[in-house]
């Protein structure tokens, strides 16, 4: 009965004090607060992330403040009504002044989650090598209606519903050129940022799969949306 009682208390105390949360908790630990994709990495980042997938709306407002931010560039399309069905997709032109080999189609969460990352790689890179800037995304694409692993039965990939982004290789200004599939494991100064970037990926999507996972991802790092920070 005490039990009962005091969880009673404290659900009271907790709505109560509601208003006051909403106003004085600062953005990253505030729950009530909108998520920006400049918010640091953290599970309440990520449950923000997890909700949009729900609402549209709010994660094309999020999309929007980035651009007005000159975070990114994107424009809404038209929804995709094939056998892989998108009915919100966005189409991503560049991050900010990082360019890209080819715009791509994404649902609206792996948009938002992919600018995340590009916005705390560059962060990453400036700490790991003074000076160093990144331009360049090299990457074959987030939407294709198939299977996983191309197989003509299973489960859909995560890229039948552009919530995927497989990632090949990274460029600096200095026009240093990073390729997962030639430099996960050398040269060493290589190989170093490479893992730093890929650990970005692990913090800021649902999954991040590389070249120690299998075969399959040995020249690219696969971004994901299913999963709560799955990282191998």
């Amino acid at each position: 009965m005490r039990t009962i009682i005091l969880l009673l208390v404290l659900i009271a105390v907790g709505w109560w004090s509601l208003p006051w949360l909403k106003q004085h908790l600062p953005p990253q630990f505030n729950p009530f607060t909108p998520l920006a994709v400049t918010d640091p990495p953290g599970w309440l980042t990520r449950y923000k992330l997890k909700r949009l997938a729900g609402d549209h709306a709010a994660c094309l407002d999020v999309m929007r403040r980035a651009q007005l931010a000159g975070l990114v560039t994107f424009s809404a399309r038209p929804a995709v009504t094939d056998a892989c069905p998108l009915p919100d997709p966005l189409r991503i032109q560049r991050f900010g002044s990082v360019s890209l080999s080819s715009s791509f189609l994404a649902s609206c969460p792996m948009a938002v989650a992919s600018t995340m990352f590009v916005l705390r790689s560059q962060q990453r890179l400036a700490q790991a090598q003074p000076g160093a800037s990144l331009v360049r995304i090299n990457h074959v694409g987030s939407y294709a209606c198939r299977n996983i692993y191309h197989r003509t039965e299973g489960r859909l990939s995560e890229h039948a519903t552009a919530d995927a982004w497989d990632v090949t290789g990274f460029q600096l200004a200095d026009g240093q050129r990073i390729e997962v599939g030639k430099n996960w494991t050398q040269p060493e100064s290589k190989s170093a940022l490479l893992h730093q970037l890929w650990q970005e990926g692990c913090n800021n999507f649902g999954n991040a799969l590389g070249p120690d996972y299998n075969a399959a991802h040995a020249g690219h790092f696969h971004f994901g949306m299913r999963g709560t920070g799955y990282c191998r």
